[in-house]
């Protein structure tokens, strides 16, 4: 990616989140933290990346939620970056976290000798 996709990727990401602290006032979105953002190489299209704390579907109300707000979120971003065209917003669930998790839980049960599904290891011992 060029520095100047990245820098107004960095931007975005930046004012989605103090935006969606300060600004945003809608109960269907929970806890959402922005991860990251990736901007189109011709910066009218911007993937949002956002990690939401919750149950599965609290997870997709939020990102129904936020993908509905993408038009007010997309006014105001244009406003604070003054940019010659304003990217389209598309809210995408990031998932690295939960799969970092699952990582984490398999690497420890071969640890501890178990195998992934909680079952313990077979030691090779034959009776």
């Amino acid at each position: 990616m060029g520095t100047r996709r990245e820098r107004v990727s960095d931007q975005i990401k930046e004012e989605i989140s103090r935006m969606l602290q300060r600004d945003l006032r809608d109960p269907r979105i929970g806890f959402v933290t922005v991860m990251g953002a990736s901007v189109s190489p011709d910066l009218r299209n911007a993937r949002i990346y956002v990690s939401v704390l919750g149950a599965p579907d609290a997870r997709e109300d939020s990102l129904r939620a936020l993908n509905s707000a993408a038009g007010l979120l997309r006014r105001n971003l244009f406003k604070r970056l003054r940019m010659r065209f304003s990217p389209a917003l598309e809210f995408v669930l990031d998932d690295t976290i939960d799969r970092g998790e699952r990582i984490e839980s398999l690497l420890r049960d071969i640890r501890e000798g178990r195998t992934p599904t909680g079952e313990p290891e077979d030691s090779g011992d034959v009776d």
